[in-house]
């Protein structure tokens, strides 16, 4: 799911001039989560098939022998692309920068909201996730949250990774998309699968009446950016379907999958 998008294009806004502190994860859920929209089922599934074929195996060099951590870069207050993750690691990092959001995520570490069941269930079509009796009880267990910055990112250490309406939704500017990109993807190792999704041609949202800056990406853009970090690349554009466009203007969401190349950065 996006955030509320503002027509029009203000001043240069960067990653640190944006108060996150203030960004108000109840509300988000509220607007954006409390169902499953059609536009975001249609990412789950792409997703969920992506990783469940993925032939994932254990990394080499985990935390402790043979164990396999992930990572959600940007978590927010969207717990679906961790739960994607959640069957096939041991570890399941959460990177968030806003105070409130942290808070929000340790309450929901604790016990996650019903409503996130919703999305959970579109994912036990597929066997890793049919066989997890208790979602919450997973997440719970494997769910560590750390209150971080994106850009700071150590190089090349998760196993599988996931980083939903981030990249542009941060700032205005193009080359902090191009560094939220390239920084997610250095931080996974070689060959590690990942998911990423975006909102198209975002020109800035509020959230409880809080502005935040945002970068217009469409398809080209995202492709653009992870051809030169990664493999197997595939970018979807994924229109509105029956439930209508999230705001006036917006036609489309995207999501991408790939592998973590072996280069971190562009040249």
């Amino acid at each position: 799911m996006t955030q509320d998008d503002r027509s029009g294009a203000g001043p240069a806004v960067r990653n640190a001039d944006a108060d996150w502190d203030r960004f108000d994860p109840s509300s988000y859920v509220d607007d954006n989560y409390l169902q499953v929209r059609d536009d975001d089922r249609h990412i789950l599934r792409v997703v969920r098939d992506f990783f469940t074929d993925a032939g994932f195996r254990r990394g080499r060099f985990g935390i402790r022998r043979g164990e396999r951590t992930a990572v959600d870069v940007g978590t927010g207050a969207n717990l679906y692309p961790a739960l994607a993750m959640l069957p096939f690691v041991d570890r399941l990092v959460l990177v968030e920068r806003g105070a409130a959001n942290v808070a929000w995520l340790d309450r929901q570490q604790a016990e996650f909201d019903d409503n996130w069941l919703l999305f959970w269930n579109e994912l036990t079509t597929r066997r890793p996730y049919r066989r997890v009796r208790d979602p919450r009880q997973l997440f719970r267990q494997k769910a560590h949250i750390r209150h971080d910055d994106l850009f700071r990112l150590k190089g090349r250490q998760y196993d599988l990774g996931t980083m939903f309406f981030v990249a542009e939704s941060l700032s205005t500017k193009e080359a902090e998309f191009i560094g939220a990109m390239e920084s997610f993807v250095g931080s996974l190792r070689q060959g590690a699968p990942f998911a990423t999704s975006h909102m198209e041609n975002s020109h800035g949202y509020s959230v409880h009446g809080v502005p935040f800056p945002a970068h217009a990406v469409d398809k080209a853009a995202v492709e653009d950016v992870l051809t030169r970090v990664a493999t197997d690349v595939s970018v979807q554009r994924v229109p509105y379907g029956a439930d209508g466009s999230l705001r006036e203007g917006h036609e489309a969401m995207i999501v991408a999958t790939g592998r973590a190349g072996p280069r971190a950065v562009r040249e």
